[in-house]
């Protein structure tokens, strides 16, 4: 056949010598087909190269496709850049058949977080979770699978959980990016380094705290990493548990905020006039964020684009329906590096 024209179930079912409805069961892995006809249909496909129509699957559909987006709760700034790029693609949802809510839930709690996710089922078809590593968090999501509900992750993975895809970046990479990033800034000059987390229950922060004891223990041995502090991702936590590690700590040198937070960490530096010597290295490039890159008390952002991993979550929610396979470099979410020379 040509091979510029887009292979049909039509096509399929008659390589393959079946009905049409044949296929569409085989196809949607619906029970009921003998085996040695499913692997007639596999190969017919396979020799076709069919792939199917995502447009076509859209009009197919009676009704739009429900996404519900489960952000954490509160005022972080990259979650707000979250909820932001998801109002931005409300247009592009449209187009597609997609209809987009956001739900805030505290990401902290996994039993709030694994009620919220069950309170999803039979008003969505996906969704797409801020997800906490917990065994209450990973039932809630097997729960939804079980249900017919594809589960996507994002920023923060569950992957013993049974859910579909996971959309960020690679964790441990950015933390041991951070790590060699304090120890060139630092050349050669000893000290501590103090660590500030969200919660190391949450898997992103817990594989950024180990990949960045990783390097600082292999490369940078003049330096002593302190024991990580906690500050559920909330300013006014972080600046009390900031001015505690500088009054405790006079060699502080280094500073790695794997969380949020930031803002209260900023204040307790300038307060205790160590802006400018302790080496501050963070995560997101958010608007208060560039603001301390080029005021000098933060000295370089590990970024993740908030707009790339909302539309790649929303492609992935959709090759779910639509069998389009989905390209994995468009999807892989990179690590970025801003210092204030290269801001965009």
């Amino acid at each position: 056949m040509n091979t510029t024209t887009r292979a049909t179930l039509n096509d399929v079912a008659r390589e393959a010598g079946v009905s049409l409805a044949t296929v569409d069961r085989v196809l949607n892995k619906r029970p009921g087909v003998h085996a040695r006809t499913v692997n007639r249909v596999a190969d017919a496909v396979a020799r076709l190269g069919y792939r199917p129509d995502p447009s076509a699957a859209r009009l197919a559909r009676p009704k739009p496709h429900r996404v519900c987006f489960v952000l954490p709760a509160g005022n972080n700034s990259f979650v707000a850049m979250l909820r932001d790029q998801v109002t931005d693609n409300l247009g592009w949802a449209s187009d597609h058949r997609v209809t987009l809510e956001i739900a805030a839930v505290d990401v902290f709690d996994p039993a709030e977080l694994a009620e919220g996710l069950r309170s999803t089922k039979g008003n969505f078809d996906t969704v797409v979770v801020v997800a906490h590593d917990h065994p209450l968090v990973r039932a809630a999501i097997d729960e939804l699978v079980d249900a017919g509900m594809g589960v996507v992750t994002l920023v923060s993975d569950a992957p013993s959980s049974r859910r579909h895809r996971y959309v960020g970046i690679d964790n441990v990479a950015a933390g041991r990016t951070a790590a060699t990033l304090m120890g060139r800034f630092l050349a050669g000059r000893p000290g501590e380094v103090g660590v500030v987390a969200g919660s190391l229950a949450l898997r992103d922060h817990a594989e950024r705290w180990f990949g960045f004891g990783q390097v600082m223990a292999s490369e940078f041995l003049h330096l002593k990493v302190l024991p990580p502090l906690e500050g559920k991702d909330d300013s006014l936590r972080t600046e009390p548990l900031m001015r505690e590690l500088l009054a405790a700590h006079p060699r502080l040198i280094g500073l790695y905020s794997l969380g949020a937070g930031n803002r209260g960490i900023a204040a307790a530096l300038r307060e205790a006039d160590r802006a400018r010597d302790v080496v501050f290295v963070a995560h997101e490039l958010t608007p208060y964020a560039r603001r301390e890159l080029l005021s000098g008390t933060m000295d370089a952002v590990i970024n993740q684009d908030a707009g790339h991993e909302v539309r790649s979550a929303l492609r992935q929610a959709l090759s779910r329906l639509t069998r389009e396979p989905v390209l994995s470099d468009q999807e892989r979410i990179r690590i970025d590096i801003y210092v204030k020379d290269n801001l965009p």
